[in-house]
């Protein structure tokens, strides 16, 4: 039988339990065609890139089916009829994936992620308390200069825009 990986995004307003209950309809539609559901992963409710029927989030989850055509089309049509499922995915994959799919190995925290300078935490402190990987602070507005004078510092950006800025 081929192999199918299905997604489906369900409303916001539903409860966790409920969305588990949905997949479990969806999977009993599967079995009783013959086929089964080799992984069922929930990723959990997540924001949605645009608004979909006044949905600002929705509750992901995906399928990976081993199911003749006929079952993966008797699913999609009651996805389809469902009020509460907003879209759904299928694709016909070579193989099923072994282990948690992509989106679930990405769910760890804020913590390991790395910053935009490469650090993956809070910059640390050294004996004085200052911090170690912080540049000198810049002076911007209007200071005094070396020779005495008034001069502005605006940054490299403004240097190499001309002298209309100074």
């Amino acid at each position: 039988m081929p192999f199918y990986e299905n997604v489906f995004i369900a409303r916001q307003d539903i409860s966790a339990p409920q969305v588990d209950s949905l997949a479990d309809d969806f999977s009993k539609i599967i079995e009783d065609q013959g086929g089964k559901v080799a992984k069922r992963e929930y990723w959990g409710l997540r924001g949605l890139a645009y608004r979909i029927k006044k949905n600002r989030k929705a509750h992901y989850v995906l399928l990976n089916i081993d199911a003749p055509a006929e079952a993966v089309q008797e699913m999609e049509r009651q996805m389809r009829l469902h009020e509460d499922v907003l879209r759904y995915l299928t694709l016909r994959v070579d193989e099923l994936e072994e282990g948690p799919s992509a989106m679930m190995q990405r769910r760890g925290g804020r913590e390991d992620r790395e910053g935009r300078d490469g650090r993956a935490g809070r910059p640390r402190r050294d004996e004085q308390g200052q911090f170690q990987s912080n540049p000198p602070p810049r002076r911007l507005g209007r200071c005094d200069g070396p020779d005495g004078d008034k001069q502005h510092d605006y940054g490299q950006r403004h240097r190499d825009l001309g002298p209309r800025l100074r």
